[in-house]
């Protein structure tokens, strides 16, 4: 008697008890990444199922559950991949700014607001022309994380405080007058400006009646930085009558 062809889903369990090879593991981890992504980008965390992502990935539900765990943990898996990139080429970035404008740690020698703000988001900016589709859906999903009032906080902290902190102190060395709490209102601000610019909603193409294009980060950067840095100097500016 001839055996029965296995399934075109038993490859993705070809080794061991039911378990995945190592290599083809890394594989399927990355396909169900990728498909999580661009559904959570475009339904939001609440609207997407696991079983909606094993349909996008091809893969079976079990997998995800295997690999991930439950649909937070994925969620959890999916914000994190891209997260330690952008944070590692922030860090570079700022790295690089402060090498250049204050070697020495002379309180801050040649830096200014806007500079440092062109370090911390610029390599954003790059990534989002560069890297292709799934950054474009991480921005969108990681807009939608900032503004969720229930847990969106929470993640943000997890994923973002470190590089976020050093950007405060960096400005606090080049405006050593500015208030903390301003600081912090003013950061506020900009990664609402920023993750709206990088969402590319398309809101401003029809707005400005095809004047502009939210896809166009060039405009973008050209208006973002001085735009921010404007804002931090007009509440430094305002001091003590802001209490």
């Amino acid at each position: 008697m001839t055996a029965a062809k296995p399934s075109s889903r038993s490859g993705a369990r070809s080794s061991g008890r039911g378990r995945p090879s190592k290599a083809k593991g890394l594989d399927l981890k990355e396909t169900i990444l990728d498909a999580a992504e661009g559904l959570f980008a475009r339904h939001g965390f609440y609207g997407v199922t696991t079983r909606q992502v094993a349909a996008e990935a091809g893969v079976d539900t079990a997998l995800i559950h295997y690999y991930f765990g439950a649909k937070r943990e994925l969620f959890d898996a999916v914000f994190l991949r891209r997260a330690e990139i952008l944070n590692q080429a922030r860090e570079a970035s700022m790295d690089a700014y402060l090498k250049a404008h204050d070697p020495q740690g002379q309180e801050g020698a040649t830096m200014t607001v806007e500079g440092v703000i062109e370090a911390f988001i610029d390599p954003l900016l790059r990534i989002s022309q560069d890297g292709g589709p799934g950054w474009k859906s991480y921005f969108a999903l990681v807009a939608q994380v900032n503004n969720t009032p229930a847990w969106g906080g929470e993640t943000m902290a997890r994923f973002f405080d470190p590089v976020v902190h050093r950007l405060v102190e960096t400005l606090k060395t080049v405006r050593p007058e500015a208030e903390y709490r301003d600081l912090y209102w003013c950061y506020q601000f900009l990664t609402g400006s920023m993750m709206l610019a990088l969402s590319e909603t398309g809101r401003i193409d029809s707005l400005s009646e095809g004047e502009c294009h939210s896809s166009d980060l060039e405009a973008v950067r050209a208006r973002l930085f001085a735009y921010c840095a404007a804002g931090f100097d007009a509440v430094i500016a305002k001091g003590s009558s802001l209490r």
